[in-house]
Protein backbone atom coordinates (compact mmCIF):
# COMPACT_ATOMS: atom_id res chain seq x y z
CA UNK A 1 0.00 0.00 0.00
CA UNK A 2 1.32 3.45 -0.92
CA UNK A 3 2.38 6.16 1.48
CA UNK A 4 -0.47 8.56 2.23
CA UNK A 5 -0.54 12.23 3.09
CA UNK A 6 -1.61 11.25 6.61
CA UNK A 7 1.49 9.05 6.95
CA UNK A 8 3.67 12.06 6.15
CA UNK A 9 1.74 14.22 8.64
CA UNK A 10 2.27 11.62 11.37
CA UNK A 11 6.01 11.35 10.66
CA UNK A 12 6.45 15.15 10.58
CA UNK A 13 4.24 15.80 13.60
CA UNK A 14 1.95 18.22 11.76
CA UNK A 15 -1.57 18.20 10.40
CA UNK A 16 -2.51 16.70 7.05
CA UNK A 17 -3.51 20.21 5.96
CA UNK A 18 0.01 21.47 6.63
CA UNK A 19 1.47 18.65 4.54
CA UNK A 20 -0.95 19.53 1.74
CA UNK A 21 0.11 23.17 1.93
CA UNK A 22 3.78 22.20 1.64
CA UNK A 23 3.12 19.82 -1.27
CA UNK A 24 1.17 22.54 -3.09
CA UNK A 25 3.91 25.09 -2.37
CA UNK A 26 1.78 27.56 -0.45
CA UNK A 27 4.07 30.43 0.59
CA UNK A 28 2.93 31.09 4.16
CA UNK A 29 4.66 28.11 5.76
CA UNK A 30 7.40 28.58 8.33
CA UNK A 31 10.79 27.42 6.97
CA UNK A 32 11.31 24.99 9.84
CA UNK A 33 7.92 23.39 9.27
CA UNK A 34 8.48 23.17 5.53
CA UNK A 35 11.86 21.53 6.08
CA UNK A 36 10.41 19.00 8.56
CA UNK A 37 7.60 18.05 6.18
CA UNK A 38 9.96 17.80 3.20
CA UNK A 39 12.26 15.53 5.22
CA UNK A 40 9.31 13.26 6.05
CA UNK A 41 8.28 13.22 2.38
CA UNK A 42 11.80 12.22 1.35
CA UNK A 43 12.14 9.56 4.07
CA UNK A 44 8.80 7.93 3.27
CA UNK A 45 9.06 8.32 -0.50
CA UNK A 46 5.68 10.05 -0.67
CA UNK A 47 4.42 10.97 -4.13
CA UNK A 48 1.40 13.30 -4.41
CA UNK A 49 -1.59 12.09 -6.41
CA UNK A 50 -1.33 14.28 -9.49
CA UNK A 51 -4.89 13.60 -10.61
CA UNK A 52 -6.35 14.60 -7.26
CA UNK A 53 -4.18 17.70 -7.15
CA UNK A 54 -5.28 18.71 -10.64
CA UNK A 55 -8.96 18.38 -9.71
CA UNK A 56 -8.45 20.35 -6.52
CA UNK A 57 -6.19 23.18 -7.73
CA UNK A 58 -6.48 23.14 -11.50
CA UNK A 59 -2.76 22.33 -11.64
CA UNK A 60 -1.04 19.06 -12.38
CA UNK A 61 2.17 19.71 -10.45
CA UNK A 62 4.05 18.83 -13.64
CA UNK A 63 6.33 21.13 -15.63
CA UNK A 64 7.98 20.24 -18.93
CA UNK A 65 11.62 20.69 -19.87
CA UNK A 66 12.48 20.54 -23.58
CA UNK A 67 16.15 20.35 -24.58
CA UNK A 68 17.84 19.69 -27.93
CA UNK A 69 19.66 16.49 -27.02
CA UNK A 70 19.54 14.44 -23.84
CA UNK A 71 22.53 12.42 -25.08
CA UNK A 72 24.68 15.55 -24.80
CA UNK A 73 26.27 15.51 -21.32
CA UNK A 74 25.66 19.23 -20.82
CA UNK A 75 21.92 18.91 -21.37
CA UNK A 76 21.80 15.75 -19.28
CA UNK A 77 23.45 17.61 -16.39
CA UNK A 78 21.11 20.55 -16.89
CA UNK A 79 18.04 18.30 -16.90
CA UNK A 80 19.14 16.71 -13.63
CA UNK A 81 19.57 20.17 -12.10
CA UNK A 82 16.10 21.25 -13.27
CA UNK A 83 14.55 18.08 -11.83
CA UNK A 84 16.22 18.80 -8.47
CA UNK A 85 15.11 22.45 -8.51
CA UNK A 86 11.53 21.52 -9.41
CA UNK A 87 11.39 18.94 -6.62
CA UNK A 88 12.00 21.70 -4.08
CA UNK A 89 8.76 23.27 -5.32
CA UNK A 90 6.91 19.95 -5.19
CA UNK A 91 6.82 19.64 -8.98
CA UNK A 92 7.62 16.74 -11.29
CA UNK A 93 9.44 17.29 -14.59
CA UNK A 94 8.36 15.85 -17.93
CA UNK A 95 11.30 15.70 -20.36
CA UNK A 96 11.04 16.41 -24.09
CA UNK A 97 13.75 16.02 -26.73
CA UNK A 98 13.54 18.41 -29.72
CA UNK A 99 16.68 17.33 -31.62
CA UNK A 100 17.31 21.06 -32.05
CA UNK A 101 14.82 21.19 -34.94
CA UNK A 102 12.76 24.32 -35.45
CA UNK A 103 9.56 22.38 -36.17
CA UNK A 104 9.88 20.41 -32.94
CA UNK A 105 10.77 23.48 -30.91
CA UNK A 106 7.79 25.37 -32.33
CA UNK A 107 5.45 22.47 -31.54
CA UNK A 108 6.71 22.24 -27.98
CA UNK A 109 6.66 26.01 -27.44
CA UNK A 110 3.00 26.16 -28.46
CA UNK A 111 2.06 23.84 -25.62
CA UNK A 112 1.11 20.60 -27.35
CA UNK A 113 1.19 18.95 -23.90
CA UNK A 114 -0.75 21.79 -22.28
CA UNK A 115 -3.37 19.39 -20.89
CA UNK A 116 -0.62 17.69 -18.86
CA UNK A 117 1.63 20.51 -17.69
CA UNK A 118 1.49 23.72 -15.68
CA UNK A 119 4.39 25.35 -17.51
CA UNK A 120 7.32 24.82 -19.87
CA UNK A 121 11.07 25.45 -19.77
CA UNK A 122 12.46 25.39 -23.31
CA UNK A 123 16.09 25.40 -24.43
CA UNK A 124 15.84 26.28 -28.14
CA UNK A 125 18.45 26.09 -30.88
CA UNK A 126 16.65 26.92 -34.14
CA UNK A 127 13.47 28.58 -32.87
CA UNK A 128 13.13 32.08 -34.32
CA UNK A 129 11.89 35.24 -32.64
CA UNK A 130 8.85 35.29 -34.92
CA UNK A 131 7.87 31.79 -33.73
CA UNK A 132 7.70 33.06 -30.17
CA UNK A 133 5.82 36.22 -31.12
CA UNK A 134 3.19 34.07 -32.86
CA UNK A 135 2.86 31.72 -29.89
CA UNK A 136 -0.79 31.38 -28.83
CA UNK A 137 -1.91 31.58 -25.22
CA UNK A 138 -0.80 28.49 -23.39
CA UNK A 139 1.12 27.35 -20.33
CA UNK A 140 3.67 29.83 -18.96
CA UNK A 141 7.01 29.62 -20.77
CA UNK A 142 10.57 30.30 -19.65
CA UNK A 143 13.41 30.23 -22.17
CA UNK A 144 16.64 28.58 -21.20
CA UNK A 145 20.02 28.68 -22.86
CA UNK A 146 22.29 30.74 -24.96
CA UNK A 147 20.42 32.10 -27.95
CA UNK A 148 19.10 35.67 -27.64
CA UNK A 149 15.46 36.64 -28.23
CA UNK A 150 13.31 39.78 -28.13
CA UNK A 151 10.15 38.05 -26.97
CA UNK A 152 7.89 38.56 -23.93
CA UNK A 153 9.20 35.61 -21.92
CA UNK A 154 11.65 35.23 -19.08
CA UNK A 155 15.02 34.03 -20.36
CA UNK A 156 17.81 32.47 -18.31
CA UNK A 157 20.82 32.88 -20.56
CA UNK A 158 24.61 32.77 -20.69
CA UNK A 159 26.79 35.78 -21.49
CA UNK A 160 28.52 34.05 -24.37
CA UNK A 161 30.65 37.02 -25.38
CA UNK A 162 32.02 37.55 -21.87
CA UNK A 163 32.55 33.81 -21.37
CA UNK A 164 34.48 33.49 -24.64
CA UNK A 165 36.60 36.51 -23.79
CA UNK A 166 37.47 34.91 -20.44
CA UNK A 167 38.67 31.74 -22.19
CA UNK A 168 40.72 33.59 -24.80
CA UNK A 169 42.21 35.97 -22.21
CA UNK A 170 43.46 32.94 -20.28
CA UNK A 171 45.23 31.66 -23.39
CA UNK A 172 46.72 35.07 -24.18
CA UNK A 173 47.95 35.41 -20.59
CA UNK A 174 49.76 32.09 -21.08
CA UNK A 175 51.62 33.58 -24.05
CA UNK A 176 49.60 31.98 -26.85
CA UNK A 177 49.43 34.04 -30.03
CA UNK A 178 47.78 31.88 -32.71
CA UNK A 179 44.50 31.01 -31.06
CA UNK A 180 41.98 29.11 -33.18
CA UNK A 181 38.22 29.08 -32.70
CA UNK A 182 36.53 25.78 -33.56
CA UNK A 183 32.76 25.61 -33.93
CA UNK A 184 31.80 28.64 -36.00
CA UNK A 185 28.53 28.39 -37.93
CA UNK A 186 26.84 30.43 -40.63
CA UNK A 187 23.82 31.36 -38.58
CA UNK A 188 21.93 34.13 -36.86
CA UNK A 189 23.97 36.79 -35.10
CA UNK A 190 22.03 35.82 -31.96
CA UNK A 191 23.19 32.20 -32.00
CA UNK A 192 25.71 31.16 -29.34
CA UNK A 193 28.41 30.10 -31.81
CA UNK A 194 28.41 33.56 -33.38
CA UNK A 195 28.48 35.21 -29.96
CA UNK A 196 31.43 33.07 -28.83
CA UNK A 197 33.23 33.87 -32.08
CA UNK A 198 32.59 37.55 -31.38
CA UNK A 199 34.11 37.18 -27.92
CA UNK A 200 37.15 35.46 -29.46
CA UNK A 201 37.65 38.36 -31.88
CA UNK A 202 37.11 41.07 -29.27
CA UNK A 203 39.62 39.62 -26.82
CA UNK A 204 42.32 39.15 -29.46
CA UNK A 205 41.82 42.76 -30.59
CA UNK A 206 41.91 43.96 -26.98
CA UNK A 207 45.30 42.31 -26.56
CA UNK A 208 46.61 44.09 -29.66
CA UNK A 209 46.44 41.06 -31.93
CA UNK A 210 44.78 40.52 -35.30
CA UNK A 211 42.11 37.81 -35.56
CA UNK A 212 43.07 35.46 -38.38
CA UNK A 213 40.26 34.01 -40.50
CA UNK A 214 42.28 30.88 -41.26
CA UNK A 215 42.08 30.04 -37.55
CA UNK A 216 38.27 30.03 -37.55
CA UNK A 217 36.92 26.59 -38.43
CA UNK A 218 33.24 25.96 -39.04
CA UNK A 219 31.80 22.60 -38.02
CA UNK A 220 28.72 20.69 -39.14
CA UNK A 221 27.88 19.81 -35.55
CA UNK A 222 29.23 20.03 -32.04
CA UNK A 223 30.46 16.53 -31.24
CA UNK A 224 33.83 14.83 -30.87
CA UNK A 225 34.01 13.91 -34.55
CA UNK A 226 33.48 17.55 -35.53
CA UNK A 227 36.30 18.63 -33.23
CA UNK A 228 38.61 15.95 -34.62
CA UNK A 229 37.92 17.00 -38.22
CA UNK A 230 38.48 20.65 -37.38
CA UNK A 231 41.76 19.95 -35.58
CA UNK A 232 42.98 17.95 -38.57
CA UNK A 233 42.32 20.96 -40.82
CA UNK A 234 44.13 23.32 -38.46
CA UNK A 235 47.22 21.11 -38.29
CA UNK A 236 47.41 21.17 -42.09
CA UNK A 237 47.99 24.95 -42.07
CA UNK A 238 51.48 26.20 -42.90
CA UNK A 239 51.43 27.86 -39.48
CA UNK A 240 49.22 25.79 -37.16
CA UNK A 241 47.70 27.28 -34.01
CA UNK A 242 49.37 27.13 -30.62
CA UNK A 243 45.98 27.17 -28.87
CA UNK A 244 42.36 26.20 -29.55
CA UNK A 245 39.17 27.58 -28.05
CA UNK A 246 36.40 25.09 -28.83
CA UNK A 247 32.67 25.80 -28.96
CA UNK A 248 32.05 23.10 -26.35
CA UNK A 249 33.81 20.34 -24.45
CA UNK A 250 32.82 17.60 -26.89
CA UNK A 251 34.47 19.50 -29.75
CA UNK A 252 37.52 20.08 -27.55
CA UNK A 253 37.76 16.38 -26.69
CA UNK A 254 37.79 15.53 -30.39
CA UNK A 255 40.61 18.02 -30.90
CA UNK A 256 42.58 16.49 -28.01
CA UNK A 257 42.27 13.06 -29.59
CA UNK A 258 43.83 14.22 -32.86
CA UNK A 259 46.63 16.05 -31.06
CA UNK A 260 47.47 12.85 -29.16
CA UNK A 261 47.40 10.78 -32.36
CA UNK A 262 49.83 13.22 -34.01
CA UNK A 263 52.22 13.05 -31.09
CA UNK A 264 51.74 16.70 -30.16
CA UNK A 265 52.02 17.68 -26.52
CA UNK A 266 49.16 19.37 -24.69
CA UNK A 267 49.60 22.06 -23.53
CA UNK A 268 53.25 22.53 -24.52
CA UNK A 269 52.59 22.45 -28.29
CA UNK A 270 48.88 23.28 -28.36
CA UNK A 271 46.71 24.43 -25.45
CA UNK A 272 42.98 23.64 -25.55
CA UNK A 273 39.96 25.24 -23.83
CA UNK A 274 36.40 23.92 -24.00
CA UNK A 275 33.02 25.13 -22.82
CA UNK A 276 30.34 23.45 -20.60
CA UNK A 277 32.40 21.67 -17.91
CA UNK A 278 31.12 18.17 -18.59
CA UNK A 279 32.45 15.27 -16.53
CA UNK A 280 34.22 13.66 -19.51
CA UNK A 281 36.50 16.70 -19.71
CA UNK A 282 37.58 16.33 -16.10
CA UNK A 283 38.63 12.71 -16.65
CA UNK A 284 40.16 13.00 -20.12
CA UNK A 285 43.73 11.76 -20.57
CA UNK A 286 44.73 15.42 -20.40
CA UNK A 287 42.07 17.04 -18.23
CA UNK A 288 40.29 19.84 -20.05
CA UNK A 289 40.30 23.51 -19.13
CA UNK A 290 36.77 24.76 -19.69
CA UNK A 291 34.28 27.56 -19.21
CA UNK A 292 31.81 26.33 -16.58
CA UNK A 293 28.31 27.83 -16.65
CA UNK A 294 26.61 27.66 -13.26
CA UNK A 295 24.15 24.92 -14.22
CA UNK A 296 22.62 24.68 -10.76
CA UNK A 297 21.90 28.43 -10.76
CA UNK A 298 20.54 28.30 -14.31
CA UNK A 299 18.15 25.50 -13.34
CA UNK A 300 17.09 27.11 -10.07
CA UNK A 301 16.40 30.50 -11.67
CA UNK A 302 14.47 28.93 -14.55
CA UNK A 303 12.24 26.93 -12.21
CA UNK A 304 11.74 29.89 -9.86
CA UNK A 305 10.71 32.12 -12.77
CA UNK A 306 8.34 29.49 -14.11
CA UNK A 307 6.68 28.86 -10.74
CA UNK A 308 6.20 32.63 -10.35
CA UNK A 309 4.50 32.79 -13.76
CA UNK A 310 2.35 29.74 -13.01
CA UNK A 311 1.12 31.25 -9.76
CA UNK A 312 0.44 34.63 -11.40
CA UNK A 313 -1.31 33.16 -14.47
CA UNK A 314 -4.89 33.10 -13.07
CA UNK A 315 -4.77 36.86 -12.43
CA UNK A 316 -3.59 37.54 -16.01
CA UNK A 317 -1.59 40.45 -14.65
CA UNK A 318 0.89 42.10 -17.04
CA UNK A 319 4.53 41.39 -16.34
CA UNK A 320 7.90 42.60 -17.53
CA UNK A 321 9.94 39.71 -18.97
CA UNK A 322 13.31 39.21 -17.36
CA UNK A 323 16.63 38.25 -18.93
CA UNK A 324 18.89 36.81 -16.24
CA UNK A 325 22.56 35.95 -16.76
CA UNK A 326 23.87 33.52 -14.12
CA UNK A 327 27.61 33.50 -13.62
CA UNK A 328 30.30 31.40 -15.24
CA UNK A 329 33.85 30.53 -14.24
CA UNK A 330 36.97 29.26 -15.93
CA UNK A 331 38.03 25.87 -14.59
CA UNK A 332 41.76 25.60 -15.29
CA UNK A 333 43.12 22.10 -15.85
CA UNK A 334 45.98 20.33 -17.58
CA UNK A 335 45.09 21.20 -21.18
CA UNK A 336 46.33 24.78 -20.69
CA UNK A 337 48.67 24.74 -17.69
CA UNK A 338 49.80 21.13 -17.38
CA UNK A 339 48.19 20.81 -13.96
CA UNK A 340 44.68 20.39 -12.59
CA UNK A 341 43.01 22.73 -10.12
CA UNK A 342 42.79 21.60 -6.51
CA UNK A 343 39.05 20.98 -6.48
CA UNK A 344 39.36 18.49 -9.32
Amino acid sequence: MGVSLKDVALRAGVSAKTVSNVVNNYPHIRPGTRERVQRAIDELGYRPNATARHLRTGRSGIIALAVPELGNPYFADLAAAVIDAAAHHGHTVLLDHTAGLRANETLVSRGFRSHLIDGLILSPIQLENEDLLRRPDGPPLVLLGEREYDAPYDHIAIDNVAAARLAVRHLIDLGRRRIAFVGARRESLRQPAHLRLRGWREEILRAGGTPSDDLVVATDGYDRADGAAAMTRLLALSEPPDAVFAYNDLVALGALRVLAERGLRVPQDVAVVGFDDIEDGRYAGVSLTTVAPDKAAIARLAVDCLITRIEAAPARAPFVPRRILPGHTLVVRESTTGRATAHD
